[in-house]
């Protein structure tokens, strides 16, 4: 079993009711072990833009949609990148759940916390650690990415690297994210992009820009790993 990595941000066990404290037992051991089932028959490609970072060993401020969690859970596991997790319910069972597989949980999205959240991943990248956002959490609209890292990206000098993971028919939750579940033994491919630096004096306008710089890298990154596993070279 993978190590888990306590977070400073975690939430007293208190503030949950009990039924609260079950459902989230419940839900974090589903969640752990059907990634730990699935994960390992998966068959994962990977395709870099040039210049893109490599997956296992480059910093950058990682950003993903969030119907991805599933198959980057499993690949990116045990390397303690430190990921926001909404301040919500559901934000904290999928804390409990990627904390077990060697990531860090940040609490906080854009609509709780955000300021705090984004000072914790400041420290996280300061310690020397990778940070990555589920761009388009906690509640959507589903591919509109957030500005958040765009700002963290600025601060900290670390450049935005976009990617996507598309499942070969994946079971497809009726959630708005249309959240991904892989097949047992089916394929996955991971699109990297090339990244994105954000300079320490950009203004708000400049801002603007590098936000649809990264909205397009999104954009390609889930147009090319989708037509990867149609179309596998």
């Amino acid at each position: 079993m993978s190590t888990t990595v306590q977070s400073p941000a975690t939430p007293v066990e208190g503030h949950y009711t009990l039924k609260q404290r079950v459902i989230l037992w419940l839900v974090t051991w589903v969640g752990y072990l059907a990634i730990r089932l699935i994960g390992p028959t998966v068959r994962f490609t990977i395709t870099y833009e040039e210049g893109a970072p490599r997956w296992d060993t480059d910093h950058g401020v990682w950003v993903f949609w969030h119907r991805c969690v599933f198959p980057a859970t499993w690949h990116f596991r045990n390397h303690g990148i430190a990921v926001m997790t909404s301040r919500s319910f559901d934000g904290e069972y999928i804390a409990r759940i990627i904390e077990r597989f060697g990531f860090r949980a940040v609490r906080g999205s854009s609509s709780r916390g955000a300021v705090r959240a984004l000072l914790g991943m400041h420290t996280e990248i300061e310690a020397g650690r990778r940070v990555a956002f589920t761009i388009d959490g906690p509640r959507g609209p589903k591919y509109v990415a957030k500005p958040g890292p765009v700002l963290l990206a600025r601060n900290t000098q670390t450049p935005i690297v976009a990617f996507y993971i598309a499942l070969d028919r994946p079971w497809t939750l009726r959630s708005w994210d249309e959240f991904m579940i892989p097949r047992p033994f089916s394929r996955a491919h991971l699109h990297i992009t090339t990244p994105i630096a954000v300079p320490r004096d950009a203004d708000s306008q400049s801002l603007q820009d590098f936000h649809n710089q990264m909205q397009a890298a999104l954009d390609r990154a889930t147009v090319y790993a989708e037509q990867a596993l149609v179309n596998p070279k």
